[in-house]
C-alpha cells in the first residue's frame, strides 16, 4: 500500500475520532495527517513526511486550536424573550407621553413610553424599541416629530 493511503486512513481516523472527543488535538492531527497524505503523494520520503506530520500537528494546536476552542465556548448570540424586542420597529396605537401609551410590536400590544421623557410621539408614527422595563416599551421615534409633518 503507498504512503499517502496510510496518512489518508490515519487522518480520517484521527478526525472521526475527534468527533467524539471535541478537545481539537485529535482535529490537530488529523489535519496534520492531511498535510503529509500531500507530502508523500508529491514523493516525499518517510523522514520528510514525519517532519511534515510533527511540524503541522505542533502549529495546528498552538495556532489553530485555542482560535478553534474560542468559537466552541462562544455563547450563542440568540436574543429571546424581552432583549429580541430592542431594536425592532413598532406602531404607535395610543399617543406616547411620560405617562405612557400603546404600541404593537409584530402582532402584539404593549405599554410604551417615550425613552426621552421630554418627547410627545403621535398616533401613528413608527418607533424604534431602545428597552423593555418590566411590561413596557421604551421607545423612539424613527423620525423626529417635530420635524415631520
Amino acid at each position: 500500500m503507498e504512503a499517502w493511503i496510510v496518512w489518508l486512513i490515519i487522518a480520517l481516523l484521527l478526525g472521526i475520532a475527534e468527533l467524539r472527543s471535541l478537545s481539537l488535538y485529535l482535529a490537530a492531527a488529523a489535519g496534520a495527517g492531511l498535510i503529509t497524505t500531500l507530502v508523500a503523494f508529491v514523493g516525499g520520503r518517510l523522514p520528510l513526511q514525519l517532519l511534515a506530520f510533527s511540524a503541522t500537528g505542533i502549529a495546528l494546536v498552538v495556532f489553530v486550536r485555542p482560535i478553534g476552542l474560542q468559537v466552541l465556548r462562544r455563547a450563542p448570540s440568540i436574543r429571546s424573550g424581552t432583549a429580541a424586542l430592542i431594536g425592532k420597529e413598532a406602531l404607535v396605537l395610543h399617543q406616547i407621553t411620560r405617562h405612557g401609551g400603546r404600541i404593537r410590536i409584530g402582532g402584539e400590544e404593549w405599554t410604551a413610553r417615550p425613552y426621552d421623557s421630554s418627547l410627545v410621539i403621535p398616533e401613528g408614527a413608527t418607533v424604534e424599541v431602545f428597552a423593555i422595563d418590566g411590561a413596557t416599551a421604551l421607545v423612539h421615534p424613527r423620525e423626529d416629530p417635530l420635524t415631520s409633518g
